[in-house]
């Protein structure tokens, strides 16, 4: 009876797996049917001159642009962006999960500054561009603060606002047996949070970039924005095209290195449970 039960069950888990790998198979031959077909019709629409390839481009020409990456200096541009990213990203994640830490270490303090939080974290950053070139100066430093000015305070109040709603029975339980603050940190809240914390990396690895280039926008002279501001000047819309298409993909590389990370640290997290 027993091993009826057993057969009976992996039958229906084999199914389940099977029916699981075919759904994302199907998922990702949608999703690359979806590209090919939009790359398609925009190739084919610019070349019956539906579409103005001069102001749209087409998918031929930024081809073209790529491929000539040596004379245009396309790989010097992309690794500008993407040091400025990863350093506004890195910088942000590790201030606001420190501020968020004291925050949360300190009731009184957050009741101070949470409403603080909530106007700036509303105030539009690229307002603050002009403030942020006089305080540091033009250049690459002025594009990375402005990548930690729109990721930091998103940082802060999502990891305050887990560390505030952690099980509030697992805290109690680690004080009665004499835990200290930071020791709960340490061992409940923190590890508590890591969904939370992974959740705000891959929304703060966009807004990082976002920030990258509106910085690369006011002051740079290097980097997939810069190239976006100079081939509009200059009406070179290949030029614009390209880097929006390198941007995307910089972008997709950038969150799933993310959710690469988050699966290995999971896995570690749980084979410790």
């Amino acid at each position: 009876m027993n091993k009826q039960i057993i057969c009976a069950v992996s039958s229906q888990r084999r199914k389940y797996l099977v029916k699981n790998r075919r759904q994302k198979i199907m998922t990702l031959v949608c999703q690359f049917s979806l590209l090919f077909i939009t790359i398609f019709l925009w190739e084919a629409l610019a070349r019956v001159g539906i579409i103005d390839s001069f102001i749209m481009s087409q998918p031929t020409r930024i081809l073209r642009v790529v491929t000539d990456f040596r004379n245009n200096n396309l790989l010097l541009h992309i690794g500008v962006t993407f040091f400025e990213t990863i350093v506004g990203f890195a910088i942000g994640v590790i201030l606001g999960n420190l501020i968020a830490l004291a925050l949360w270490y300190s009731g009184f303090l957050s009741k101070v500054l949470y409403p603080y939080l909530v106007v700036i974290n509303a105030l539009p950053k690229i307002a603050l561009g002009p403030v942020i070139i006089i305080w540091v100066g033009a250049g690459m430093q002025a594009v990375i603060v402005m990548a930690l000015a729109i990721s930091l305070v998103v940082t802060i109040m999502e990891m305050l606002n887990g560390f505030k709603n952690t099980d509030a029975e697992l805290i109690k339980m680690a004080k009665t047996f004499g835990a200290g603050r930071i020791q709960t940190f340490v061992k409940i809240v923190f590890p508590s949070n890591l969904p939370t914390l992974f959740n705000c990396l891959k929304i703060n690895i966009g807004l990082s970039l976002v920030g990258v280039i509106a910085g690369e926008f006011l002051v740079s002279r290097a980097g997939l924005g810069y190239l976006i501001v100079y081939g509009g000047q200059v009406f070179q819309m290949d030029l614009v095209m390209t880097s929006v298409f390198i941007l995307a993909v910089l972008a997709s590389v950038l969150y799933y290195g993310i959710v690469l990370l988050e699966s290995f640290v999971m896995k570690i997290f749980s084979h410790k449970k």
